[in-house]
């Protein structure tokens, strides 16, 4: 069984930054691809990135291209989602979630592991 428990949400002001992580454990017979998704109250869960198995290919959603960065250190079992230019649209539980392959997906029936959620608030 394959457990995902992230860190590293709070609050901040507009513009500020964000690191989150998230740690794999438990039965792991291969490295997988990943990704996170954020749900706001009333909303729907949507994807924010996604990283392949090696790292080598990412995902990222329009809102966020270009201010969020998707890594993993495979060594360590952990990814990552560095945030920066945050804004108050940006406010949502963060999610990290895994497939069962190693190619990289944007589609949330691929996801079969869930962590727990880390809550992110932007606000003045």
């Amino acid at each position: 069984q394959v457990q995902l428990a992230e860190s590293g949400g709070g609050l901040v002001q507009p513009g500020g930054s964000l690191r989150l992580s998230c740690a794999r454990s438990g039965s792991i017979f291969s490295i997988t691809a990943m990704g996170w998704y954020r749900q706001a109250p009333g909303k729907h869960r949507e994807l924010v990135a996604a990283i392949s198995g090696s790292g080598g290919s990412a995902y990222y959603a329009d809102s966020v291209k270009g201010r969020f960065t998707i890594s993993r250190e495979n060594d360590k079992n952990t990814m990552y989602l560095q945030m920066t230019g945050l804004k108050p649209e940006d406010t949502a539980v963060y999610y990290c979630a895994a497939t069962r392959g190693a190619g990289l997906t944007p589609y949330i029936r691929d996801y079969d592991y869930w962590g727990q959620g880390t809550q992110v608030t932007v606000s003045s």
